[in-house]
């Protein structure tokens, strides 16, 4: 199981200098041809091969493969050398940065499912299951999305592109941008940071991280397991 492997490996990211230096960075946000789209080789590092790596050797990787891919492009678009490599790699950081955080949930819905269970592919992602899961003769598409708080929960079904066999199931959550900083100034918990502590679906690292908790998954697996005595 490589669930501890990759949550330790997710606590050393610098996610606040990260944030600082590609936030504003947005130059190149034109759809990405999909030979330079980082997806695949995302999944194909962090859950095909099991190679952890940081992002500035992610991105280094993927470079040394898509370069010549990634010049036809720039060339196409008419952008400089220099705003296309900046604006490129800022791109390529929102991307890593959100999938890595499904990548895991992955990990953890191995972790309850048991080894072999779990299935996570850009196929799979771009047919509408961030996490297949395979127990017990049932399959379970979870899709994960990242939502703003309204005040009214949505019962409405995430879009899917496809219709996969099995049960489709919506993740969706919260992280609220004052994670960092919970309390007002006058040092009472802010009531988006309290939602948050509410939800036992996720937790954050010390780093600013938001990840999945087992519950979220082992909610279904009872619910599989007690139908199936």
């Amino acid at each position: 199981m490589y669930l501890e492997k990759f949550s330790e490996f997710l606590k050393t990211v610098d996610l606040q200098g990260f944030r600082k230096k590609y936030s504003r960075v947005k130059i190149v946000e034109m759809d990405l041809s999909k030979d330079i789209q980082a997806i695949e080789l995302l999944y194909r590092v962090y859950w095909d091969e099991k190679k952890f790596l940081s992002f500035d050797d992610f991105y280094d990787r993927y470079f040394s493969e898509k370069r010549q891919a990634a010049e036809n492009f720039r060339i196409r678009s008419t952008m400089c050398k220099d705003c296309f490599r900046r604006g490129l790699k800022a791109r390529i950081y929102r991307t890593w940065a959100g999938l890595i955080t499904q990548i895991h949930a992955g990990y953890v819905a191995e972790f309850v499912f048991g080894e072999g269970t779990v299935s996570m592919s850009a196929e799979l992602d771009h047919q509408g299951a961030d996490i297949r899961v395979k127990y017990r003769g049932h399959f379970l598409n979870y899709q994960v999305k990242k939502t703003s708080y309204s005040g009214v929960k949505s019962g409405r079904p995430l879009p899917r592109k496809a219709k996969l066999e099995g049960e489709s199931i919506d993740i969706k959550y919260e992280v609220p941008s004052c994670l960092q900083n919970p309390k007002t100034k006058k040092g009472e918990l802010r009531e988006p940071y309290l939602r948050f502590c509410k939800d036992e679906r996720i937790k954050s690292f010390d780093n600013g991280f938001v990840v999945f908790t087992t519950k979220i998954f082992k909610d279904k697996k009872r619910e599989i397991d007690s139908r199936s005595k």
